[in-house]
């Protein structure tokens, strides 16, 4: 019987907007099918696996490769079962916003004098053509970067390299050591890579904040010829 994880690759493989996603290596050569088959392997062991199975490739779904013109990569999904829903940094959950992703919404409400948002959710962000995904697409309750290692990696970089390659004018908020580690798959010459620390409070460096990505992304774009993104955010 086939798993959840699988289930839902399956009916990812058959919605109109993951045409461009579908021409990745990943989802040509069985990687897709062996790492969904890894994740149902743990969901089988007992483990509870996050986001929900339907929402593991959300990002993908939301933003589809022709669309994209910002991509955002987080690491991966919050470990806290109702916190994720497969928008990197994106949160649905009742408590307090997430360290990291106040630290952005702060950033973005003094970067364009907006105010502080209430709402943690950016699914208005990913429907304008900002890619938010994580370097692992899926994680277990309580156990941050449990499925760091089962293949999710492949998928990003093959993506970013896509992007590069297929899209006319692009920009790369590369936040944190992992991410920055994909400047090397962009053309500089066509698109545009904003590069800086992590906004986790855990980063010493502090080197995030006032960095000002959002003005100099929608500047970017205008300067193309391109729609900037409304970064605000409506409850």
């Amino acid at each position: 019987m086939t798993g959840p994880v699988s289930q839902a690759l399956a009916e990812f493989r058959s919605r109109p907007e993951a045409a461009g996603w579908l021409s990745l290596p990943f989802f040509r050569d069985g990687s897709a099918e062996a790492v969904a088959a890894k994740v149902d392997g743990a969901i089988g062991a007992g483990a509870h696996v996050l986001p929900p199975p339907e929402a593991v490739f959300t990002s993908m779904s939301l933003t589809p490769l022709d669309k994209v013109k910002v991509v955002v990569l987080g690491q991966d999904p919050y470990p806290t079962p109702g916190d994720s829903h497969g928008l990197a940094f994106s949160y649905r959950g009742s408590r307090r916003l997430p360290a990291s992703l106040r630290t952005i919404l702060a950033e973005m409400a003094e970067d364009l004098s907006q105010p502080m948002p209430k709402s943690g959710d950016l699914s208005q962000w990913a429907h304008q053509g900002v890619l938010l995904i994580n370097t692992a697409l899926t994680v277990e309750a309580g156990k941050s970067g449990a499925h760091m290692k089962f293949g999710w990696s492949a998928l990003v970089d093959q993506a970013v390299s896509a992007i590069s390659e297929h899209q006319p004018a692009v920009v790369f908020l590369f936040w944190g050591g992992p991410a920055r580690k994909r400047a090397a798959l962009v053309d500089r010459d066509k698109h545009l890579v904003i590069e800086s620390g992590h906004p986790s409070p855990l980063n010493r460096l502090n080197d995030f904040r006032r960095t000002r990505p959002f003005s100099r992304a929608n500047a970017w774009l205008a300067g193309k010829g391109l729609e900037p993104v409304d970064w605000r955010l409506e409850a």
